[in-house]
């Protein structure tokens, strides 16, 4: 990292859950530009500016020395802190939750609202899913259940329309939408096949889906349509699903935001174990920005729990409904607040009248003044380590791209740790 100028191949972006594995980025004097396969959100962060900041002890510069040991005497007083944001890598997050296990600590994501809806859906009767290799290489059918997935930029360019796909005939697979105000443009395919379209609010998509497994299963219906969608292209869907030879729903927890989601993926998961009897069918969830699928992992296999886990009992406690970060909060559960966003300057922490303590990019600008600032280096811009993709079968690993005299956050909650 000492030259001037330099390029780095096979660079991943860790910047949304898709992980992105093939860009080419050029630091000019520490200076990034992605020279290529870079989105609109990769450019954007990785050609920030580097910035330097100090440390802040309630809003007074400070080193980062110092910065720790205050941040190790507000939890030794703290009965139950709160973990929460927790955008960070792979050994970051195993050293929160070391710090949540020596501290009780309620451990919280910033994305666990969408996580949850997957995760109730897996405990409760489990699921069928794929990877993203499987659906570029074999996936005939893929049906879009309210989502577009324009917020994974690359998703079509890197699997679905991925020209080195090896079993299938990419560009003749069949797409379908279901859900509304949905951008349907990218499923048209290379060769100008347009994609199916099912109309209708998200929030009757579990109507739709039902109405397709009951189909499936060979029952009639009287009506002429559901939740407005012609019975007769719906019936036209089940036979599709019935004869594809590898098809594929996929689904986005963060934009099925509605009260009780979790049924509709529920729903989903259903009428793909009943159509794997016959054929061959998997789900797919899209999510997993800011470290949400590493942290959710590295839970599970630490506590035996996914997110939002209480240490305060001496045991890992799990609870969805009253461990968010928003109900402990409310309820006054928690004494002190450790917010963690070290891949994005945009996400605000929460508010609260208890001691706060924020480790973020130096460019993040709070409407708050925290108990403690400290600015933290960026996974796979300013430092290496790994982070697991939305599918959760590969770990990748992130590369160091330029140098950055701000510590990590594993590097810093060590420290923390080690001062408690």
């Amino acid at each position: 990292m000492d030259k001037k100028n330099y390029s780095i191949n096979e660079v991943v972006c860790p910047f949304c859950g898709l992980l992105c594995d093939d860009l080419v980025i050029e630091n000019k004097n520490q200076q990034l530009s992605v020279k290529q396969n870079g989105c609109v959100k990769a450019k954007a962060n990785f050609e920030k500016k580097p910035v330097e900041a100090s440390p802040q002890i309630k809003g007074k510069s400070a080193t980062l020395d110092d910065s720790i040991n205050a941040v190790a005497k507000i939890l030794k007083k703290s009965h139950t802190p709160l973990l929460s944001g927790l955008g960070t890598d792979a050994e970051g997050i195993r050293q929160l939750m070391q710090l949540g296990d020596n501290t009780g600590a309620v451990i919280d994501h910033m994305h666990s609202d969408a996580l949850m809806r997957n995760n109730l859906v897996l405990q409760d009767l489990g699921w069928i899913t794929t990877t993203m290799a499987e659906i570029k290489n074999r996936a005939d059918l893929v049906i879009f259940a309210g989502t577009d997935a324009t917020q994974h930029a690359r998703f079509f360019e890197r699997v679905i329309w991925n020209e080195h796909a090896l079993f299938n005939k990419r560009f003749e697979r069949d797409i379908v939408y279901i859900g509304e105000n949905l951008n349907t443009k990218p499923g048209k395919s290379p060769l100008g096949r347009r994609p199916t379209v099912f109309n209708c609010k998200n929030e009757a998509i579990t109507e739709v889906v039902s109405a397709l497994h009951a189909m499936i299963a060979g029952e009639k219906f009287k009506h002429e349509d559901i939740v407005g969608i012609k019975l007769s292209k719906l019936e036209k869907l089940v036979e599709q699903m019935k004869s594809a030879k590898y098809g594929v729903i996929v689904w986005s927890p963060a934009d099925l935001n509605f009260p009780h989601a979790e049924l509709t993926i529920q729903s989903i998961c259903e009428m793909i174990k009943y159509l794997t009897r016959t054929t061959r069918f998997a789900g797919f969830s899209l999510g997993g920005n800011d470290g949400a699928t590493t942290a959710n992992s590295i839970c599970a296999w630490q506590s035996g729990y996914p997110l939002r886990v209480n240490f305060n009992k001496g045991y890992p406690d799990y609870d969805p409904d009253r461990y968010s970060s928003s109900n402990v909060l409310k309820n006054k559960e928690v004494d002190s607040l450790v917010w963690v966003s070290s891949f994005s300057d945009e996400h605000q922490p929460p508010k609260a009248s208890i001691p706060t303590i924020v480790l973020a990019p130096p460019t993040t600008r709070l409407n708050f003044t925290p108990d403690v600032f400290i600015p933290v280096s960026t996974p796979g811009v300013d430092h290496s380590g790994q982070l697991f993709r939305t599918d959760s079968v590969v770990a990748l690993p992130l590369k160091q791209c330029r140098s950055s005299s701000l510590a990590s956050v594993g590097a810093v909650i060590e420290q923390v740790i080690a001062r408690i």
